[in-house]
C-alpha cells in the first residue's frame, strides 16, 4: 500500500506526464499506462524511485490499478478532463511541482528520465508503444540472469512492485510543499492523502 506522501508524488508526476505528452496528440488509457510503466521502469533502472505504481501484465502491455484510480480521482477533482490538464492544474500544480524539482538533484534526474521517455514514446501510436513494452525483458531477484520479454509473461502476473525494489534515492517533497501540491490537486484536509501527521 502506498504511503500518503507517495500518493501526492504519484498524482503530481502523473499530471506531469500528461502535461508533457499533450503536444503529441491524443492519449488513451492504454498509451498512458504504457508511458508511465516505461517511465517507472527507466527511473528504477537508474537506481532511484519516482512513481510507486504496481503494474501487472495485461492484454495490452502493462496495467496499474493505482494509476487508473489516481487518474479517475484527478478527473473527479476537476484537474484532468479526459487526458488534458485543466487550467488550474497547469497554473497551480505544474509550477509547484517545478519548484519541488528545481535544485534537487534526484528530482531533476527523475524529471529528465520522464522527459526522455515521453519524448521517445509519446509520438508513437498505442500499438507501437504496446509493442515496445511487450518487448521489455524482465528478470526476478531469484534469477537475475534469466530474462523474459513481457509478451511471454502470463496475463495478470505482477510485473513491478515498487516497495520491493531497492534504490539509492527517491523523489522528495518537503511537507509544506507537499501540502500545497495536495491542495492544488483538490484534496483538502479531510480527504487528503497527507491528512495524517508526518
Amino acid at each position: 500500500m502506498r504511503a500518503p506522501n507517495h500518493l501526492i508524488i504519484d498524482r503530481a508526476l502523473l499530471l506531469y506526464v500528461l502535461h508533457e505528452a499533450e503536444p503529441y496528440g491524443l492519449l488513451s488509457d492504454v498509451k498512458l499506462q504504457q508511458l508511465c510503466f516505461l517511465c517507472e521502469l527507466q527511473i528504477f533502472g537508474k537506481g532511484v524511485k519516482g512513481f510507486h505504481f504496481e503494474f501487472f501484465r495485461f492484454a495490452y502491455g502493462a496495467f496499474s490499478k493505482d494509476l487508473d484510480n489516481d487518474l479517475l480521482s484527478l478527473r473527479r477533482k476537476g484537474r484532468v478532463e479526459n487526458f488534458t490538464l485543466s487550467d488550474q492544474a497547469k497554473e497551480e500544480v505544474i509550477p509547484l511541482l517545478q519548484r519541488a524539482i528545481n535544485g534537487v538533484e534526484v528530482n531533476e534526474r527523475i524529471k529528465a528520465i520522464i522527459d526522455a521517455v515521453v519524448a521517445t514514446y509519446g509520438p508513437q501510436d498505442t500499438g507501437a508503444i504496446t509493442a515496445s513494452v511487450e518487448a521489455v525483458e524482465l528478470s526476478t531477484p531469484q534469477r537475475p540472469d534469466f530474462k523474459i520479454p513481457i509478451r511471454d509473461i502470463v496475463f495478470h502476473t505482477t510485473l513491478l512492485v515498487p516497495e520491493r525494489i531497492e534504490v539509492r534515492a527517491e523523489f522528495v517533497l518537503p511537507p509544506p510543499l507537499a501540502s500545497k501540491l495536495n491542495a492544488a490537486m483538490g484534496y483538502d484536509g479531510k480527504t487528503s492523502p497527507i491528512s495524517q501527521s508526518w
